[in-house]
């Protein structure tokens, strides 16, 4: 069992940055693909970023590419989202994820992949 906890959140101008944090308890945690995604009001789930356990690999939204940036941490059991160059339309409730798959360079934009969530945390940006 693996719990994910989200911060970094909170309220920011556009045009600012927030670094969101995801910590992860369980010693697997250096085996499986990380993803944050997130959840407009009124609107569903959608992708943000992932990336392979190994940091390989990495994958981003379209929306997102060249503002926000996904890393990790595997010896802290974090997972991390830069984000630069905020918007108002990136005001959402974020989530982090893990996939139990362990294959090397492996990582997914399908949240129906992943086996464990965080709580999410808020992002704000004002105009």
């Amino acid at each position: 069992q693996v719990q994910l906890v989200e911060s970094g959140g909170g309220l920011v101008q556009a045009g600012g940055s927030l670094r969101l944090s995801c910590a992860a308890s369980g010693r697997a945690f250096g085996t499986y693909a990380m993803g944050w995604f997130r959840q407009a009001p009124g609107k569903g789930r959608e992708f943000v970023a992932a990336i392979s356990w190994s940091s390989s690999h990495t994958d981003y939204a379209d929306s997102v590419k060249g503002r926000l940036t996904i890393s990790r941490d595997n010896t802290e059991n974090t997972v991390y989202l830069q984000m630069n160059s905020l918007r108002p339309e990136d005001t959402a409730v974020y989530y982090c994820a893990a996939d139990r798959v362990g294959t090397i360079g492996y990582y997914t934009r399908y949240d129906s992949r992943y086996d464990y969530w965080g709580q999410g945390t808020q992002v704000t940006v004002s105009s």
